[in-house]
Order: C-alpha cells, then sequence, then structure tokens
C-alpha cells in the first residue's frame, strides 16, 4: 500500500504469551497512558518489518482493535531462514510509544555495553543510535497519522483471514 511497503506479521493471542498465567494481562506504567496492557488474552499483536529500515514496529492490539503501545525493536538487519520464514538480529535498543504520547528510547544501556564489549562496531553503534532516531521522527511525530495507517493495514490483514488466507504476499 502506498502508507507501507514491507512484510505483516499478525499474532493473536488466544490465551496469552505462551498462555502465560492463563491469559491474564501483563501491563506496563506510563507516564500520560498510565496503565498499558502488553499481553493478554484476546490480544493481537502485528509486526510491521519495513522494507529498506532497520526496525521491527510491533503494534499491539487490546480485543477491540484500539492501539495499547508500539513497541520498535532496533534491528541489525533482515534475512531469511532456510524455510522462507524471515528473521531478524536485535540490536538492543528499543523505542517504545503510546497514542498518548509517551516516548521512550530504551535499553541504551544495553547498547553501550554491547559497543564497550566490542560486540558492536562504531558503524553499528552509530547505527543504532540513528534508527532510533528515526523511529522517532516518523512515527512519534503525528501519532494518529501512524495510528490511521497501522488501522488500515490491520483491518487488510483482518479481511484476508476472514476469507481464508492464511498467508500472502503482499498489501494492496
Amino acid at each position: 500500500m502506498e502508507d507501507f511497503h514491507g512484510l505483516v506479521c499478525f499474532i493473536q493471542l488466544k490465551g496469552g504469551v505462551a498462555h502465560i498465567n492463563g491469559g491474564q494481562y501483563q501491563y506496563w506504567d506510563r507516564p500520560k497512558a498510565g496503565k498499558v496492557a502488553i499481553c493478554g488474552k484476546g490480544m493481537i499483536w502485528m509486526q510491521l518489518i519495513p522494507d529498506d529500515k532497520s526496525h521491527v514496529l510491533t503494534v499491539k492490539y487490546l480485543p477491540d482493535n484500539t492501539v495499547s503501545i508500539w513497541y520498535a525493536d532496533i534491528v541489525e538487519n533482515i534475512e531469511y531462514d532456510s524455510d522462507g520464514v524471515a528473521v531478524f538480529v536485535d540490536k538492543y535498543l528499543d523505542v517504545t510509544f503510546t497514542p498518548q504520547g509517551d516516548v521512550s528510547i530504551d535499553d541504551r544501556d544495553e547498547l553501550d555495553a554491547a559497543f564497550q564489549s566490542g560486540e558492536l562496531s562504531e558503524q553499528q553503534y552509530a547505527a543504532a543510535i540513528e534508527e532510533g532516531d528515526a523511529v522517532v521522527k516518523e512515527y512519534c511525530s503525528d501519532l494518529v497519522k501512524t495510528e490511521n495507517i497501522c488501522y488500515k493495514i490491520l483491518f487488510y490483514v483482518l479481511e484476508k483471514i476472514k476469507n481464508g488466507e492464511k498467508q500472502f504476499k503482499h498489501i494492496v
């Protein structure tokens, strides 16, 4: 679709993550949004893996399809395993944000430690920070626009599932 080019992974939680606690909800506290559900029975996690970017954006939806929180993993790159499944190497830094305007860059300490230990080169370290900043600029500068694009993708995927499709190669 015009607003998004890449892969979409759709995960519907039937009983919580791996049926932890029988599907009971787990929450994070955020300054503006308050108690934010991150997993629980009936939630949807929609992972967006945009082409030519170094992040994976997970949109966490409540059972009524409202956005609870966005979670962006900063990654090295996207590859495919021998079965054709997309995989990525996480590069520590994460960005979370809510529809209410909370924005948080997390795990910078882990990124710094990986750089200091020599696990990451100076170029990889700088690229991770640059991608984190780009995520904030791209998605958090207009949360309504971000939410609307995510809804377009969600409803497209839900329609495909309703029509019995389990895999499809492109969106709109």
